[in-house]
């Protein structure tokens, strides 16, 4: 990646066209400025000006100066070329890549009426500078980023950031986040999104993040925005973090734009080993506004509460405690949506009356709110081919697998738990990290990981199974392996019921299990145009 490229993907385009318009404007405006100063001379009407200030401010009006002060044309001219040095920068995006001190250098010239002239000729040349030395900003940016968290000079850690940073003081005595690091491991995700072309962090995000790491995942590698990062921290403060490499390599060319020499061209370009380092990126990144307006929801009230004179009391809205709602407010309705359906990913109901909007939940969903603000992703129906099954399907199966309390159960695929809900102490097989924390909070065992990938070391460790319910993966016929995989872990008396792809009658069959149909059922799921037909399949 060459620096033109990464100008490409971080920097927004730029004409000279603005400038003209821009300028045209401030002319304009100079020009009426003039005007009122002609207006306002004692010759004219401001012998008499000073009557409307008298009789129109109030007492806490502290001007006391005279109508030529207030009028005077060196002030308002100064105030006029600070607002249009304002306009000016914010139609480029050279503030958001300029380092804090020259930032603040601005601001001061334009808070302070200090600016200079807004001619076109200087504001040209200013401003061409200035979108000229955008990388030279980003890369000071991120030579800062690196050297504030990993408490070294590039020139002495070629690897930049390839190699695990050990980050002190991310929480402190307290037990809290460190402001100081999290504002860095901030500024770092802030690049990140960049590459990622995801909206930027607010400046609450990683606060929330090492909360989250410090409180429920102590001592554990957290995936971080979509898998870019991964976190871990621990008891005495410091933490770990790990960059992607498919997002250290570019981190890296943007440290060498200032440090050519200093990081070798394996770390600075992309890597063309065929195996890499295992990480997960099956995962959708959510906007940071949506993740934001999912960390602010808490739960509504869920009990019986008097009125302001306490002679009666009103019901709830809801009875259940483990609910969410927006937060007080408006809210973009395009936001709400995404969040609900991270909500609804994860088992919540949506409700909605009396002007409020919320979610229910048959656990407590803390730490999966947790790993969703955390990651920024909740599963993805293609990658994971996650589809709940519906309540009155499952009760369906569940019916058909006639339960009884000493049965041994697995669920070989058991997303949020839909089926598992209807099975006497399950073992729950589930691929989703996420899915997994829901499970575990209803109280399930589980065991994260891919069914068919763990089938060997389930028939190792547990007995054969009294019932299998399944709503296995249908892409690319995974269903077939998963059931046929399932299959092998009954036991001899045993029934598996699984809901499969309706045309799988007339082609599937289980060997030496004795198969029966229901079905086909028609749109079932939402979202997929899909028929489903039942298998109960029993062993001898």
């Amino acid at each position: 990646m060459t620096d033109l490229s990464i100008g490409e993907q971080f920097f927004a385009p730029a004409t000279t066209d603005m400038v003209a318009g821009l300028h045209g404007q401030y002319r304009r405006d100079r020009q009426r400025i003039q005007q009122v100063v002609e207006f306002v001379r004692p010759d004219q009407l401001g012998n008499v000006l000073h009557y409307f200030i008298a009789g129109n401010q109030d007492r806490r009006d502290r001007f006391t100066g005279s109508v030529a002060q207030l009028f005077g044309e060196t002030g308002a001219v100064a105030a006029l070329d600070a607002d249009y040095w304002q306009r000016a920068l914010a139609l480029t995006d050279v503030m958001d890549f300029m380092p804090a001190e020259r930032r603040e250098e601005w601001h001061t010239l334009i808070r302070e009426h200090q600016a200079p002239e807004f001619s076109e000729e200087t504001v040209r040349a200013t401003l061409g500078a200035l979108l000229a030395q955008r990388m030279d900003f980003l890369a000071e940016k991120v030579d800062g980023i690196f050297r504030a968290l990993s408490r070294e000079h590039v020139t002495n850690r070629p690897e930049g950031f390839s190699k695990r940073l050990i980050l002190t003081g991310v929480t402190n005595d307290w037990g809290h986040y460190g402001r100081q690091q999290t504002g860095h491991l901030n500024d770092l995700r802030q690049v990140v999104a960049k590459l990622m072309n995801r909206d930027e962090p607010g400046w609450q995000a990683s606060h929330r993040l090492v909360e989250i790491a410090r409180r429920e995942h102590r001592g554990e590698w957290l995936a971080v925005d979509g898998g870019a990062l991964r976190l871990r921290c621990y008891k005495n403060g410091n933490g770990h973090l790990e960059i992607h490499e498919d997002i250290a390599w570019q981190l890296n060319q943007i440290l060498a734009h200032l440090h050519p020499a200093a990081i070798p061209s394996e770390f600075r370009t992309a890597p063309k080993r065929a195996k890499r380092r295992h990480y997960t990126l099956m995962e959708r990144p959510l906007p940071f506004a949506v993740l934001n307006l999912i960390a602010e929801m808490r739960p509504i009230i869920h009990h019986l509460v008097r009125n302001q004179f306490g002679d009666r009391e009103i019901e709830p809205l809801t009875r259940n405690r483990h609910n969410l709602g927006l937060p007080f407010g408006e809210h973009d309705k395009h936001l709400v949506k995404q969040a609900g359906m991270a909500l609804e990913a994860i088992g919540g109901v949506k409700y909605s009356a009396k002007n409020s909007t919320w979610w229910e939940f048959d656990y407590d969903p803390g730490e999966a709110i947790g790993l969703i603000v955390a990651s920024g992703t909740v599963p993805d129906h293609q990658s994971h081919q996650f589809y709940p099954t519906p309540r009155g399907l499952a009760e369906k199966v569940a019916e058909l697998a006639d339960i009884q309390p000493h049965h041994l159960c697995l669920e070989p695929s058991a997303g949020t738990g839909a089926l598992a809900d209807l099975m006497h102490e399950p073992l729950c097989i589930e691929v989703s990290a996420l899915h997994c924390q829901v499970l575990e909070a209803k109280g399930y065992a589980k065991i994260p990981g891919d069914f068919l990938a763990l089938v060997d070391d389930i028939q190792a460790k547990h007995k054969p199974f009294d019932r299998i319910l399944m709503n296995p993966p249908f892409s690319q016929g995974r269903w077939q392996a998963h059931t046929e995989a399932a299959a092998d872990l009954l036991a001899p008396g045993g029934r598996l019921v699984a809901i499969l792809p309706a045309s799988s009658q007339t082609t599937f069959h289980l060997e030496g299990l004795a198969c029966t149909w229901q079905g086909p059922f028609d749109n079932q799921f939402p979202g997929a145009s899909v028929s489903v037909s039942i298998l109960i399949a029993e062993a001898a």
